[in-house]
């Protein structure tokens, strides 16, 4: 299982596991495009995640039945949820795959540490019937392993804000599917 991939070993065949974003920069690179040196990390390392740590159904629970119109309990449900995700352990396979991509990023790079951005490529960002681009969050300047996997679950627990959450109620597009 690829809890990371290369962006050089990504292409539109890859957006349902790393989202059409990093898709897209796989597929620059196969057309010689430059593009900065990275890697994505893949919706194997956020299922893991979800799944190992018992906190699927629980994410679920907290969005389920939600009125969209109903912002406070839309702002609840997102800082459950949210909370519930930052408090979470990630996996170690997860934290030891993201780290060491971080490292040969760094070593390709020739430099000790890098500033990285980490940012949001869900699966079902750019659908046919609904945009869910520009809903979770981005974070620039991320320098060090550890702060890249803390802002990559960042990443994650934006998937939750009050606006994505009602997006996809409004959109009747289920949560469960957003990776």
């Amino acid at each position: 299982m690829d809890y990371i991939l290369d962006f050089e070993k990504l292409d539109k065949n890859s957006l349902p596991i790393v989202g059409g974003k990093n898709a897209s920069l796989g597929e620059m690179i196969k057309a010689e495009i430059r593009v900065p040196p990275g890697f994505a990390v893949t919706t194997d390392s956020y299922l893991l995640f979800i799944t190992a740590a018992g906190i699927k159904d629980k994410i679920i629970e907290y969005v389920s039945d939600l009125d969209p119109d109903d912002v406070a309990a839309l702002n609840q449900a997102s800082a459950d949820v949210q909370e519930l995700i930052k408090q979470t352990t990630i996996p170690e396979p997860v934290v030891k795959a993201i780290a060491d991509g971080y490292s040969q990023l760094c070593s390709k790079c020739a430099v000790e540490i890098i500033p990285v951005a980490v940012r949001s490529s869900a699966t079902a960002e750019d659908l046919p019937t609904a945009s869910f681009a520009g809903q979770q969050d981005t974070y620039l300047w991320i320098q060090g392993a550890d702060q890249v996997i803390t802002h990559v679950q960042n990443c994650w627990a934006s998937l939750y804000t009050p606006r994505a959450i009602a997006y996809r109620i409004k959109n009747e597009f289920p949560h469960e599917k957003v990776l």
